[in-house]
């Protein structure tokens, strides 16, 4: 061998670029795959702050008005005031002749 330390320092170059791109901890292609799991994770995280801003709005509203608290009761359940009368409208289906089609 006319270069030891040449070939040592070669060996030593090959081994670190190895554990570069294919070692276990520290590797070039997990750390590309963490970086997209944060990017993922952060989009995920700003969906759920816009959720919770709406939920903290609504829950402010019930809190602070009887406006939201009877929109949500009329809609959701039903209830009409004391001195309301409630109409629902049933529309007959249309007539079918004896083709089976609709006049």
């Amino acid at each position: 061998m006319r270069h030891p330390v040449k070939t040592l320092l070669l060996v030593l170059l090959v081994l670190l670029q190895y554990r570069l791109w294919f070692g276990q901890d520290g590797s070039l292609p997990q750390l590309l795959q963490s970086q997209r799991a944060v990017r993922y994770q952060q989009q995920e995280n700003e969906v759920l702050v816009e959720r919770n801003a709406l939920r903290a709005a609504e829950v402010e509203d019930l809190k602070s008005g009887l406006d939201a608290l009877e929109e949500r009761a009329r809609s959701e359940m039903g209830m009409v005031k004391e001195g309301e009368t409630f109409f629902q409208i049933i529309e007959e289906p249309d007539a079918v002749d004896s083709t089976g089609h609709g006049q």
